[in-house]
């Protein structure tokens, strides 16, 4: 279902409908609410007034989705996605996003479940690196976001090679997802940069943060050029699309002098 970005990129500050936009959260909790903040500091606003509507489901108990996509569980998220986009719907959202990657392997099915458009980061992450003029990038993103190939396949039909961590280092990352970001604790910071730097050896122009927990490392850690945050995508997106987008926020990547 397709999302028409021109009516939200150019909606005027008086008199031009703003969409509303609905948020399935909570997967996880702290990632739900950087999101907010990214929507709000990224939104064109002079007033309270001129931002956009956001209801936000927040539902941390939807089962873990990672899980559920690699066959360790048979608690599938979806019923409880779809649960959550219908009740937004029913108070009047026009398009739903969802601050977690790994959940938009259920996108589709969702969009067609609750009928309204439900964005997808995955595509608008692979048109923004085509934009930058990036021909190879680097994967970090949870095993079941790796195991359901979406970003792969995204990188693929815009021309984009792709690298993913070798396996100790996607366990590295996976330990600072699941034991340190979601758990509330510390991130080890030096064993994030041993990984990126992993595929920056092996010659990405650069480095892809495909979970919204890895969102909160780059808010919280300088992480410099040749990065970016499928998270920052998302919030683009649906700020264009409800509402006006500050200038500065057009371009999320700056890979000066990592492109050969």
């Amino acid at each position: 279902m397709a999302v028409d970005e021109e009516e939200g990129a150019g909606t005027e500050r008086h008199g031009k409908h703003m969409k509303k936009l609905g948020v399935i959260g909570g997967l996880g909790p702290m990632a739900t609410a950087y999101f907010l903040q990214l929507l709000t500091q990224m939104t064109d606003a002079e007033t309270d007034q001129e931002h956009m509507e956001i209801l936000i489901h927040s539902r941390p108990q939807i089962p873990d989705r990672t899980r559920f996509i690699l066959g360790q569980s048979r608690e599938d998220p979806l019923p409880q996605m779809i649960e959550v986009g219908i009740d937004l719907k029913s108070q009047g959202v026009e398009v739903i996003a969802i601050p977690c990657i790994t959940a938009h392997y259920f996108r589709k099915s969702l969009e067609r479940e609750i009928g309204i458009p439900v964005l997808d980061a995955i595509q608008e992450t692979a048109l923004c690196l085509k934009e930058a003029g990036i021909c190879r990038a680097g994967i970090l993103a949870t095993d079941g976001t790796i195991e359901s190939g979406l970003f792969q396949r995204a990188f693929e039909e815009e021309g984009i090679s792709s690298m993913l961590p070798d396996r100790m280092s996607q366990q590295m990352l996976m330990d600072i997802i699941y034991k340190e970001a979601k758990a509330g604790r510390p991130v080890d910071y030096p064993a994030f940069w041993r990984v990126a730097q992993g595929l920056f050896d092996g010659g990405v122009q650069a480095v892809l943060l495909a979970c919204t927990e890895l969102s909160l490392v780059k808010r919280d850690l300088a992480l410099g050029e040749g990065f970016l945050d499928a998270m920052e995508v998302l919030a683009r997106k649906a700020v264009l699309t409800c509402s006006r987008l500050k200038g500065r926020y057009e371009c999320l990547l700056d890979c000066h002098g990592r492109a050969e």
